[in-house]
């Protein structure tokens, strides 16, 4: 059993971004922009202010504690032509009179760092260059930085969403593995992950999946973070699976530090998409 160190490979993904960073000449920006005063969001927010300091990027962060849709959106189509922006984020969640969908499709493509825009998930399986969401990136790097034998291989996303499980088969779908994606409707969801010989669990239930729910030497990639009472909670069972697989994330330690990792190399993603448009 191996319990994969995401920080550890964040360390070793971020000497090769700097490097890349080093060998650009312009100044690259990130702008996130922040509605309300959500506390995990806050976390979130300094922990890319931080990485972004780390390797030289530009950091702005946009903060209003109310705005309509309206005016966000022409916030955001300012800094689409704004050449000094590199890349936009919108913070998720929003307040709920805010329409997600609109905003982040008002992001340009381009600039969409989370990858999050209609236009970037069409282009993700189209096979068309474009911005990937940085947590299903993260994921992957962990699979290829342990070297997981992925073409061929039974993957099972347990979770469809937009920011992760989507994403995620349409990347895994490239590098050639079979992809089954479960959901909150899905039957039988026990009898499908027993299948999997790389299990990926992103549906925001704490401890959702058992020891009974995986088969021997599995890959298990968590990508849950459940808070209760101060504590994080992965969505597998982590204490009474771990012996049971041949590699698990834990959490927190896990997917989490890939996923900023991984915004830092959108942006240079985007920094080079925008040098060839």
């Amino acid at each position: 059993m191996n319990i994969i160190n995401g920080k550890q490979i964040q360390e070793q993904k971020l000497k090769f971004i700097s490097k890349n960073i080093s060998k650009i000449k312009d100044t690259l920006k990130l702008v996130v922009i922040q509605v309300g005063d959500n506390e995990a969001s806050n976390v979130y927010i300094k922990n890319k202010q931080k990485i972004c300091e780390k390797v030289g990027i530009l950091f702005e962060h946009i903060k209003y504690d109310k705005i309509n849709e309206a005016k966000l959106i022409e916030r955001i189509e300012e800094l689409n032509t704004d050449k000094s922006v590199t890349g936009i984020l919108v913070q998720l969640p929003l307040p709920k009179d805010i329409n997600e969908k609109r905003v982040i499709d008002a992001i340009h493509p381009l600039k969409d760092v989370d990858g999050l825009t209609t236009v970037n998930l069409g282009n993700l399986f189209s096979g068309n260059k474009g911005l990937v969401p940085c947590t299903a990136l993260g994921v992957l790097e962990i699979l290829k930085s342990i070297n997981a034998p992925i073409e061929g291989s039974n993957v099972v996303i347990v979770g469809r969403s937009r920011l992760v499980g989507l994403p995620l088969s349409g990347l895994l779908l490239r590098e050639n593995a079979t992809v089954t994606i479960c959901h909150s409707k899905t039957k039988d969801l026990k009898e499908k992950t027993k299948q999997a010989d790389i299990l990926i669990v992103a549906i925001g239930k704490k401890q959702l999946i058992k020891e009974s729910y995986i088969k021997e030497n599995a890959i298990v990639i968590d990508v849950g973070i459940n808070r209760e009472e101060g504590k994080l909670y992965g969505d597998c069972d982590f204490e009474n699976i771990k012996d049971k697989c041949n590699a698990i994330t834990p959490v927190p330690n896990g997917v989490g530090p890939l996923t900023v990792t991984m915004l830092i190399n959108n942006i240079i993603e985007a920094y080079n998409l925008q040098k060839n448009n």
